[in-house]
């Protein structure tokens, strides 16, 4: 029984010291966004989820729904300025918005065709703690992002 509980308590220690809480990271995501909005001089709206953001223009002609295919031209980047995808010159990308991240399943439909907009999403609306390879963990990020059009 002494050996189960120092093993209880090692294993907690451990999991206290491997990193932070889902709600500490929310937390420090959201004071790095502040930061960033405050440095840049903007001012953004906040959405219930988390996600800042400044829609300008916000387009017409309705906006996209979770079952829609969704094509933009983006710039994605981190906070402190590095990009880390975007699409060039002319060219779109084409999406099934279902099967992007959350934030921009929560950040897209908030535009209508044509409608451009700057997110600012919290990383774990983003890619987390576990993000494909190249991409920074537990980083909050930037998204410009024009809808070009929805079906």
């Amino acid at each position: 029984m002494k050996y189960t509980l120092l093993l209880a308590a090692a294993m907690l220690a451990l999991f206290a010291w491997t990193g932070c809480s889902k709600d500490d990271q929310a937390q420090l995501d959201r004071d790095a966004i502040l930061q960033y909005l405050n440095d840049k001089g903007l001012s953004a709206t906040e959405h219930s989820s988390g996600i800042f953001h400044i829609i300008d223009p916000p387009g017409s002609g309705g906006n996209p729904t979770l079952s829609s295919t969704v094509t933009v031209k983006y710039k994605g980047y981190y906070l402190d300025g590095v990009v880390f995808d975007q699409t060039t010159g002319s060219n779109t990308a084409t999406f099934a918005l279902n099967g992007l991240i959350e934030g921009w399943k929560i950040a897209i439909p908030l535009l209508q065709k044509g409608g451009k907009g700057l997110f600012l999403i919290p990383s774990g609306l983003a890619y987390g703690a576990y993000p494909p390879a190249g991409v920074r963990s537990n980083a909050p990020m930037a998204f410009e992002i024009e809808l070009v059009s929805f079906k």
